[in-house]
């Protein structure tokens, strides 16, 4: 399964981006408005600056406590982003998701922010991949 697939199978597929002249706080706030985990920083909503993340957010907040908050998202953000294209398998992205222990990614086309998947959406994809293989395996075995 490739990430085009992914990302066709996502109900919402909205990408959401602060600027990184904003502060936590704010990024706080689109999390939980958004129901997401992460935001793509970026100014343009086409090139990637950074991503910030819940566990970002916590890491500081349980260093520093809430003096983080009024920071603004550039100070914290993830600037060295792993990303992948709609070309890239499942497989491989839930590799460097796993090993490089983050649970989203941007998606690149040609140098432009074209979707985010999160470890979620990959996983939802390939159980649903294995049980469609599984039920073709048991109609052949049956001989249907």
């Amino acid at each position: 399964m490739l990430v085009q697939n992914i990302l066709g199978e996502k109900t919402i597929n909205k990408i959401y981006t602060i600027s990184k002249n904003h502060t936590i706080d704010d990024a706080v706030s689109d999390l939980a408005a958004h129901r997401v985990g992460a935001l793509v920083v970026s100014d343009d909503g086409k090139t990637i600056d950074g991503i910030l993340s819940e566990r970002d957010i916590i890491r500081e907040m349980g260093k520093r406590g809430t003096a983080c908050l009024s920071e603004n998202v550039g100070q914290m953000m993830t600037s060295a982003v792993s990303c992948c294209s709609m070309k890239d398998s499942a497989e491989s992205v839930l590799e460097a998701m796993t090993e490089g222990r983050f649970r989203h990614m941007p998606i690149l086309e040609k140098g432009k922010l074209v979707g985010v998947i999160s470890i979620g959406d990959v996983v939802k994809a390939r159980l649903k991949e294995m049980a469609t293989e599984n039920s073709a395996m048991v109609d052949m075995i049956r001989g249907v």
